[in-house]
């Protein structure tokens, strides 16, 4: 089951899928009361949250926290 936004933490990382892509994100800040500024891991870019979730939830989202 996937964790709500409001439970998301700055400094933690997550693994987030959504429309078949995976994304491995450090929470950097928050910038809104639903929005973060996040970097994905694997490519070194920093994005809100807020964009990657911009055209809705696929059937496989998934947030995990993972350390």
């Amino acid at each position: 089951m996937p964790l709500a936004i409001d439970n998301i933490r700055v400094g933690r990382v997550y693994r987030l899928v959504n429309y078949g892509e995976i994304r491995m994100l450090e929470i950097m800040e928050r910038t809104g009361r639903e929005n973060f500024r996040v970097k994905d891991l694997d490519t070194l870019e920093y994005y809100e949250l807020e964009e990657l979730l911009r055209w809705g939830k696929g059937k496989d989202y998934d947030l995990d926290e993972i350390r």
